[in-house]
């Protein structure tokens, strides 16, 4: 049974992911500690709480053998019996932190991402053989792991969805005052939240918009996120300012989503899609690419709509079903919050994640 938890993540970024790695560290209290990057954007969340947590430095493949021996020093110290890992490329510092350690804590992996291909080599069999076990984040994921995992080393794989945290509910009277201070107005208003990349599909959603405005319908997009690619956020400024509002970086993206009337998720191949679940537990309309992740929480029809992806065309059509009939809208708003709360709540899944870690 496991009783002492570290939770891992150096990644410099900070999204699902990351902020995934954080609520399961505050989940398990007293019983976790966290290891995350000394420069990475985690440490200004840690630095606001109570939590406990050390450092790291991320090295090259040269050096790397120096984190390792700090975080096996980590391991021993604090007495650790599960190394829970989120950022794929942590893989060979959390292998190495293990057998470097005198406790030999049980190798743990959320798998966030897609596999897309086979990992029968020297150094993945070296890497798999070492793990306890793998939990995938949606049952493509899992799929994608067994099929190019080798299964004489693959580690045990079991499904284990992100939650999220329930909303704070903002008021009809707020709601109003937010949208008229943004310039929102009236306007229907299609929501994206996210990092502001191509491959999230930005550009197709204020696209979408473009065409709903050219029929006559008074829509806006209200693009929520900081910019990964500055000439990908410029050229959608300078196509699409007339019918677009950029927030850039908020620690209000649930209200933000609050504001909208739909809310999509326009990602190229997403592996799962919280943003999905946050803005379904606000209870607002989501709508979303009909490929990865969507695919396990959305219901097409009855708690929200799927759109062929990357189809701008098949993304206006949707719009203007939900654009045109409130009552529709607001049943799969109703239906999504249902479903949401019901298997995606946070406090749920953590408990299935600590009964998981405690039979290991």
């Amino acid at each position: 049974m496991a009783n002492k938890i570290c939770e891992l993540c150096l990644s410099p970024d900070l999204g699902g992911l990351e902020l995934y790695m954080m609520r399961a560290s505050r989940y398990f209290g007293k019983e976790c500690v966290s290891v995350i990057n000394e420069k990475g954007k985690l440490l200004g969340y840690y630095k606001e709480g109570a939590d406990r947590f050390f450092t790291l430095k991320r090295r090259n493949v040269f050096f790397s053998w120096l984190s390792a021996a700090a975080l096996a020093k980590i391991i021993d110290n604090e007495e650790i019996d599960v190394l829970h890992l989120h950022w794929t490329k942590d893989l060979p510092l959390a292998i190495m932190g293990k057998l470097l350690s005198k406790r030999k804590p049980r190798v743990v992996q959320s798998r966030h991402m897609t596999m897309t291909r086979f990992k029968d080599d020297f150094y993945h069999r070296f890497l798999y053989k070492n793990m306890e076990m793998m939990l995938a984040v949606t049952h493509q994921v899992k799929n994608q792991i067994e099929k190019f995992v080798p299964s004489i080393i693959c580690p045990k794989v079991e499904v284990l969805y992100i939650g999220a945290e329930q909303p704070m509910q903002i008021s009809t009277q707020e709601r109003e005052s937010r949208r008229k201070e943004l310039g929102l107005g009236q306007s229907f208003t299609v929501g994206i939240v996210g990092r502001i990349e191509e491959p999230k599909g930005q550009h197709i959603v204020l696209e979408a918009v473009k065409k709903l405005s050219e029929k006559g319908i008074d829509a806006k997009a209200l693009i929520v996120g900081h910019a990964m690619d500055e000439k990908y956020l410029h050229n959608l400024q300078r196509e699409y300012g007339d019918i677009a509002l950029f927030t850039g970086f908020t620690s209000e993206a649930q209200i933000m989503m609050q504001l909208c009337d739909v809310v999509v998720l326009a990602t190229e191949n997403e592996t799962f899609g919280l943003v999905l679940i946050e803005a379904m537990m606000c209870g607002v309309c989501v709508v979303a690419s009909r490929s990865g992740g969507p695919l396990e929480i959305i219901d097409d029809g009855i708690n929200g709509l799927l759109f062929k992806t990357f189809d701008s065309d098949d993304l206006a059509d949707k719009l203007i079903l939900l654009e045109r009939d409130e009552i529709f809208r607001k049943t799969f708003a109703n239906a999504g919050k249902v479903k949401a709360l019901d298997i995606f709540e946070n406090k749920k899944q953590f408990n299935e994640l600590k009964t998981i870690l405690e039979k290991l």
